[in-house]
């Protein structure tokens, strides 16, 4: 087990096996953290993005890890996406703790190497940390062609992160 400090070590997560820092081989966008394994195709990304929604009941989570999701799936151009599995409980918590996540798991089938021709189905597991008073979701999702990732090894890793540093969010 490995910790990795991301974002100038505001967030810390702990992560089974070897990963590298992707911004050490290509470009990154600011709100991202990237991380690649060294020993397959699984990625792992933290993403600081606006808000969806301000409410933090188990509903609400829900929906949002689902959102969030959906939004990837969109972004990998899936032609086909589906949410196996989703947790959520409440997500709010007290000034200066870090939130517990709401989780989901599911399959895409996306174009590999932007090549329709080419699909490939990738298991795909989302947590979002909902920061209301900072108008931001946290979200990190594990994309895992394979299939080698289990859902315990992914809630593993999600409980483990830690904001360790709220002035990341102005």
């Amino acid at each position: 087990m490995t910790v990795h400090p991301l974002f100038g070590g505001a967030i810390s997560l702990t992560l089974d096996g070897e990963y590298l820092d992707a911004s050490l081989v290509r470009q990154v966008p600011d709100n991202q953290e990237v991380l690649l394994a060294r020993d397959s195709d699984v990625s792992v990304i933290l993403e600081v993005l606006q808000c969806v929604a301000p409410e933090t009941d188990a509903r609400a989570m829900e929906q949002g890890v689902r959102y969030h999701f959906d939004s990837l799936a969109h972004d990998n151009s899936a032609v086909f996406s589906v949410v196996d599995a989703a947790d959520a409980v409440d997500g709010a918590a007290r000034a200066g703790e870090t939130p517990a996540p709401a989780t989901a798991h599911g399959r895409q089938t996306v174009p590999k190497f932007g090549k329709h021709a080419q699909e490939e189905q990738v298991t795909i597991y989302v947590a979002l940390w909902r920061l209301p008073a900072k108008n931001v979701d946290l979200v990190l999702s594990l994309n895992d062609p394979a299939g080698r990732a289990t859902a315990a090894q992914f809630r593993a890793a999600a409980a483990s992160l830690r904001i360790e540093d709220w002035g990341l969010f102005p």
